[in-house]
C-alpha cells in the first residue's frame, strides 16, 4: 500500500526531503494527535484529523508522480503511515465502542500474514512485491470509512447516513485488503516455486 506506486516511466530517487515525504511524515505525526482526541472525547476534531489523513494519503501519491519526486524513502514511509494510522484508528474506535473488535482483528491478521510472507521472500533473496491496486483501493476505502463511522455516532439523519456509507466503505475495504493479500501470496508462491525449481 503506497501512494508512490511506481509507474513504468517513474524514476525512483534516493532523495529524502521531498514534498510527498513531508506529507507522509505529517500523517505519521497525526496518529498520536488522533488517539489523544478520541481519548478526550473530542470527536469533531478527531473526524477532521481522519479526513485530513485520508486526503493526504491521496495527495502525496499524486504529487510524487506529477513532481517527479518518487523516492525509496517515500515507498517505505507512505505505507508505514497508512498501516500505523489504520491500526491506531481501529484500536481507538474499538476502545470507544464505535466499531467491533473483530474488525481490528481481521485487518491485523492480514498484515501479520503478509509480514511473514515478506520475511520468507527476503530469505529467498526477493525484494518486496510491487504494490497491487486492490491494496491501495482497500486503504482508501478504510481511511474514508473511519471518519464516517465516527460521524455515525451523531443522533441525527447525518449520523444514520454516515453509518450506512461508512460500513459500506469499511467492509469493501476489508474485502479489497484480503483480496490483495491473496494476490501477494499467489505471487510469492510462484516466485518461491521458481526458485526451488532453479535450485
Amino acid at each position: 500500500m503506497t501512494g508512490e506506486a511506481v509507474a513504468s516511466n517513474d524514476v525512483v530517487s534516493t532523495r529524502v526531503l521531498t514534498v510527498p515525504n513531508i506529507i507522509s511524515l505529517v500523517r505519521l505525526l497525526l496518529v498520536p494527535v488522533f488517539a489523544l482526541l478520541i481519548v478526550r472525547g473530542q470527536d469533531g476534531w478527531a473526524v477532521a484529523v481522519l479526513a485530513l489523513s485520508g486526503a493526504s494519503d491521496w495527495l502525496d501519491g499524486v504529487l510524487a508522480r506529477r513532481l517527479g519526486q518518487v523516492s525509496r524513502l517515500g515507498q517505505l514511509l507512505d505505507p508505514a503511515a497508512d498501516r500505523l494510522f489504520i491500526i491506531v484508528t481501529l484500536v481507538a474506535l474499538a476502545w470507544s465502542g464505535v466499531v467491533p473488535w473483530w474488525l481490528l482483528g481481521v485487518l491485523v491478521l492480514r498484515d501479520v500474514v503478509l509480514a511473514v510472507m515478506l520475511v520468507v521472500l527476503a530469505r529467498a533473496g526477493y525484494a518486496p512485491l510491487q504494490v497491487h491496486l486492490a491494496g491501495k483501493a482497500g486503504t482508501f476505502a478504510l481511511l474514508y470509512a473511519f471518519p464516517l463511522l465516527l460521524l455515525a455516532q451523531w443522533d441525527s439523519w447525518i449520523g444514520t447516513a454516515a453509518g450506512v456509507v461508512g460500513w459500506a466503505c469499511a467492509l469493501w475495504g476489508v474485502a479489497l485488503y484480503w483480496f490483495s493479500a491473496a494476490v501477494y501470496l499467489t505471487q510469492a508462491r510462484h516466485l518461491l516455486r521458481e526458485s526451488a525449481d532453479a535450485g
